[in-house]
């Protein structure tokens, strides 16, 4: 069956700055996210990475996502330096990935870092030189084993396991209940969203949320910061629908509050 993943093993993924804090210390996440056919991925990632609690945001991407991700954050800063974490491929696609995304995804690849591939570069991950987290859809694990969708759906255990096999990282796979998978680890299930999350956006706030979870703890467990994103996510989707329909941007500005209740959580130390 696995574990049951919950609000007090997410507080636990939760740093909380000292007065000592400054942007770097507090992790700095690149982004190499959005494409001119997607550009919004990249807004949203850099959104909610910038609202579950980060230093600093890394944007590297073309000319359009650029300038709309400054024109919603402009303490987002464009140009390369140094990350603890990057957020890879979201808003992309691999058939249509052009010189500029070749070089800037190869580059974020080979920092050691840990590293979050989405959507468009799923395919990269045998480049990754740090630790891996990798969180397809249902579709995209399927073709990334090179196997029919259908039997992914009919074992999702089983084809996320595959995918922590053959790559070697964690694989979250997206769902109504969320599967986090390291190959030698029992499957860890998070399954606090509601239907109402099934919505364009969806994946790439996800992937900011893991992505600031990831910069802020760059040697912790996979597992448990993967599933911890994932939980934050549900529930911040949760409270944005309150029974009904939401946008991602609703869902981001929820974010902060899921955030303080579980620092409150944490225990004294």
């Amino acid at each position: 069956m696995g574990q049951l993943f919950g609000r007090d093993e997410a507080a636990l993924s939760i740093v909380v700055p000292t007065d000592e804090a400054d942007k770097y210390s507090r992790g700095v996440l690149g982004f190499v996210t959005g494409s001119a056919r997607y550009p919004g991925a990249a807004v949203l990632g850099v959104e909610a990475a910038l609202r579950t609690g980060v230093g600093m945001v890394r944007y590297l991407g073309p000319g359009r996502p650029t300038r709309l991700v400054l024109q919603r954050r402009p303490e987002a800063v464009t140009s390369e330096g140094r990350v603890q974490a990057w957020v890879l491929g979201s808003g992309q696609d691999a058939a249509h990935r052009d010189e500029l995304a070749r070089t800037q995804l190869e580059g974020a690849l080979a920092h050691g870092v840990p590293v979050l591939l989405d959507a468009g570069a799923l395919d990269l991950w045998p480049a990754a030189s740090g630790p891996l987290l990798l969180t397809p859809h249902a579709g995209e694990l399927a073709r990334l084993l090179g196997i029919p969708p259908d039997d992914v759906l009919r074992d999702r255990d089983a084809a996320a396991r595959r995918a922590a096999e053959l790559t070697g990282g964690v694989v979250l796979l997206k769902g109504a209940q969320t599967l986090v998978v390291a190959a030698d680890r029992p499957v860890v299930r998070v399954g606090n969203a509601t239907p109402w999350l099934a919505t364009a956006g969806a994946g790439d706030a996800l992937a900011g949320i893991l992505g600031a979870l990831l910069a802020t703890r760059p040697d912790g467990d996979l597992v448990q910061t993967a599933a911890a994103g994932a939980w934050i996510h549900g529930e911040a989707a949760r409270r944005a629908s309150a029974g009904g329909p939401f946008t991602i941007l609703d869902l981001c500005e929820t974010v902060p509050t899921v955030v303080r209740e579980l620092v409150a959580r944490r225990p004294v130390p």
